[in-house]
């Protein structure tokens, strides 16, 4: 990544209609922008829905894609800022011989738990900022995990 270059949080708030994501998607695949992560939830009590994107560029291409978000009808707010608190959760399967208490110890580091345990595996869940979520997979590995999932990054203004 360049020094110009670097990862973006954008928050897109729209109407909860149908074929609003895959406008949005489309809107990225059609002039080439990649979407690291994408999370989309509704708003609770409300008719619209908050969908969060990461994605990497410099300053001229986000500006762009913020303009290109705006101008499609559902969209109602589009921020992207630098001071948003991130939150992501991951889930981890490990093999059930793996060590309970080292497992255990390392979860919680990660604001994180067992959450499982079962014949088919131990099932470990996180929720932490997206940096140490990549951490926790970095320092889970010495525990061979079956399976991985990330959900992608949430975001909101402080």
């Amino acid at each position: 990544m360049s020094s110009k270059t670097r990862r973006h949080i954008i928050s897109v708030t729209v109407r909860n209609e149908s074929s609003v994501l895959s406008r949005v998607a489309g809107l990225f695949a059609g002039r080439g922008y990649n979407i690291e992560s994408l999370t989309v939830a509704p708003i609770p009590n409300e008719e619209f829905s908050r969908i969060t994107i990461e994605t990497i560029g410099d300053q001229k291409t986000v500006d762009q894609i913020e303009k290109q978000l705006n101008k499609l009808i559902p969209v109602l707010k589009v921020v992207e800022r630098e001071d948003f608190i991130e939150q992501e959760i991951a889930m981890a399967k490990f093999p059930v011989e793996t060590n309970l208490a080292e497992l255990d110890a390392l979860c919680r580091a990660f604001n994180g738990k067992i959450s499982i345990i079962s014949e088919n595996g131990i099932i470990a869940t996180i929720s932490d900022h997206p940096i140490r979520v990549g951490a926790f997979i970095t320092a889970s590995s010495r525990f061979s995990p079956i399976e991985i999932i990330r959900s992608g990054v949430v975001a909101m203004e402080p």
